[in-house]
């Protein structure tokens, strides 16, 4: 599949516990500049009228869902079909699936994108304000990222992997 070899370094088992960890500190990170958003926003603070409501929160549902159906596929189950799983016709499905998993997060930044022009950009509100919507990308562009780093991170082969057959 790749051209050059993979480097060492990858097939460890300390970079596979990095990019869960990584992938969780990204996660987190996003959701916390989303309810940061949301919070401030229902604060006396903010000066405007407009406020985090449930359309904005929409976009993270879906992103968050993408992220559960995307690591929920084991990368073997994509490659071919093999009799070691049940049924026939594993590959399809499971690529079907996986595509949903994008599909749903790809729907969830481009959802966020929207809501943001929508109601915050073609209002012209002022940063304060607008910080709601930028907010609400940066979070789901974030979320993207983790889902990416933890199924890369997950479907590493390492030494440490075990293949029970009888």
């Amino acid at each position: 599949l790749f051209r050059f070899p993979k480097p060492e370094w990858m097939n460890s088992a300390n970079t596979r516990t990095f990019g869960v960890y990584a992938a969780g500190a990204l996660f987190s990170l996003g959701f916390f500049f989303f309810v940061d958003a949301a919070t401030f926003s229902r604060s006396a603070r903010n000066g405007s009228d407009v406020h985090v409501n449930f359309v904005d929160w929409v976009p993270g549902i879906c992103s968050a869902l993408g992220m559960l159906v995307i690591n929920s596929i084991d990368k073997s189950r994509l490659s071919a079909d093999s009799y070691s799983y049940s049924g026939s016709g594993v590959a399809w499905k499971a690529r079907l699936v996986l595509f949903l998993g994008f599909a749903l997060m790809a729907g969830g930044l481009a959802g966020s994108v929207t809501v943001m022009v929508l109601k915050y950009v073609v209002p012209e509100y002022p940063f304060p304000t607008l910080w709601f919507g930028v907010a609400n990308v940066v979070a789901n562009a974030l979320i993207m990222l983790s889902s990416v780093v933890l199924w890369v991170a997950q479907n590493m082969e390492d030494d440490y992997t075990y293949n029970l057959a009888l």
